[in-house]
């Protein structure tokens, strides 16, 4: 089962992406996706999707200031937001419940955070993989437990790993894309299709899948543009915007195409010398792939601005800050090949094609049992955080262990070195016991009751268990 949500196109296409790589490397396997919010009502459908984007438009500085503060992992794991969740997802759980998959892929965070509150209660029997899809990771994606834990960047792997998660539970894969972007193209087949004009530089404008009304601004600053350019103007699913855009370069066809909603923008990327738009984790990854430089737009205050900090740091995108400058720019990189094979070649470095490859094979493989994450490690995670602290630096009382199955190597549990302590662990163990009526009298007291539900956890049916220290 793979779960997305559809607050904007991006997380749909990076479960697609999986979908379509669980297809080539697993032909017999029983492959269904899902959209959650599609089983929800239209109240909260709407909470979630269009009064977001209402925001963006409206007050994007609150969209800044709400990822600001929910980043930090699990700030957000006993407030009233995931009671709303579940009050609004029961048909949701219902659903998987009957399904009952062997493993379940998430591309987004709402339905991450169910199929693990359902394995935590034993209600789901999976291996859970959790994918990121913007280039760095918000805490707001951390839930307990998982299986595994894919981001896009090498970055925000090292990051988790210093909030206390074990390496082996993390994977930089980057965000699944769309196949065939990283392939060689017949370029004059593609031009000829579109009625592009050879050896002239293509200008990709993108509104997005939805259309976003900013693509006008950017239409009127490329009619003013000096460099010789023809430019594909992608609207989406906006009817309204296409027609607006059609009208507004009516005389100039020979050096405008206008789109709608297409589904040969990796044929388009592949032959385009420049993509104008936002930086959304998915347009961005897919530009990547394809090796095409980007001149960022309007991007969204949080992920996006996040997004294009990493493509400017690597070379691969300039950002417009002003509206009315962005033909100035795009007519300097067109004037500049030199410049432009740079970013192209820093694109391609950047990219990941093989992404949703790296997931579906690594989730398909994932045998291990889940890794528990105690309440009591997700507030020295917290802790850890808003101090501005490494777990490894962190002050005794907030200091992460993991605790490895020696049989298999991997990690299944993070507790604090309080509550090892409590086990009768020192910082010079190497291996701690779990027995069940040890764990049975830890319930009764109160400053143990995380403790007691972990070890409950761990040792599933069995009496007692030897777990490596690390």
């Amino acid at each position: 089962m793979i779960l997305a949500a559809g607050v904007g196109s991006g997380h749909n296409m990076a479960a697609g992406a999986v979908e379509s790589s669980l297809a080539e490397l697993e032909p017999d396997a029983e492959v269904r996706r899902l959209d959650i919010l599609e089983t929800t009502n239209e109240v909260f459908n709407k909470l979630y999707d269009d009064a977001y984007f209402q925001l963006v438009s409206q007050a994007p500085w609150l969209v800044g200031w709400g990822y600001d503060n929910a980043d930090p992992p699990f700030k957000l794991a006993a407030s009233p937001l995931q009671w709303l969740e579940q009050l609004n997802t029961v048909s949701f759980v219902r659903e998987l419940r009957e399904y009952n998959p062997d493993v379940v892929i998430c591309t987004h965070f709402l339905p991450a955070r169910l199929v693990s509150l359902m394995l935590a209660r034993k209600q789901l029997r999976a291996t859970l993989t959790v994918v990121t899809t913007d280039y760095d990771v918000q805490g707001l994606w951390l839930t307990a437990p998982f299986h595994h834990f894919f981001v896009a960047r090498e970055e925000s792997r090292a990051y988790l790993i210093t909030l206390g998660l074990p390496a082996d539970r993390v994977t930089a894969s980057g965000i699944p894309v769309r196949a065939g972007l990283a392939d060689p193209v017949d370029a004059a087949s593609v031009r000829a299709r579109f009625g592009l004009r050879p050896g002239v530089p293509v200008v990709l404008i993108s509104a997005g899948a939805a259309g976003g009304g900013y693509t006008v601004q950017l239409v009127r600053q490329a009619l003013r543009m000096a460099a010789p350019f023809q430019a594909v103007v992608v609207c989406g699913r906006n009817a309204e915007l296409k027609a607006e855009i059609e009208q507004l370069v009516a005389g100039r066809e020979r050096d405008f195409v206008v789109l709608g909603f297409t589904d040969q923008m990796a044929d388009l990327m592949r032959v385009a010398s420049l993509f104008v738009g936002k930086p959304g984790g998915l347009s961005s990854s897919e530009c990547m792939a394809a090796g095409l430089p980007m001149v960022i737009v309007n991007p969204i205050p949080g992920q996006e601005v996040r997004n294009a900090d990493y493509l400017l740091e690597e070379g691969a995108a300039v950002r417009c800050n002003y509206a009315t400058t962005v033909g100035y720019k795009i007519d300097a990189l067109l004037a500049d090949p030199q410049r432009l094979a740079a970013m192209a070649s820093a694109a391609r470095r950047v990219g990941r094609p093989s992404a949703g490859r790296d997931v579906a094979a690594t989730s398909m493989a994932a045998g291990v049992e889940p890794l528990w994450i105690g309440r009591e490690a997700q507030r020295a995670m917290l802790q850890s955080v808003e101090g501005g602290v490494a777990a490894v630096d962190a002050e005794s009382e907030h200091r992460l262990r993991t605790l490895v199955d020696p049989d298999t190597g991997a990690s299944v549990a993070l507790l604090t070195q309080p509550q090892l302590e409590a086990l009768g662990a020192r910082d010079w163990s190497t291996t701690v016991h779990l027995a069940l009526p040890f764990l049975n009298a830890l319930r009764w007291q109160p400053e143990n009751i995380d403790l007691a539900s972990a070890g409950r956890w761990l040792l599933g049916d069995r009496q007692e268990r030897t777990l490596d220290l690390r």
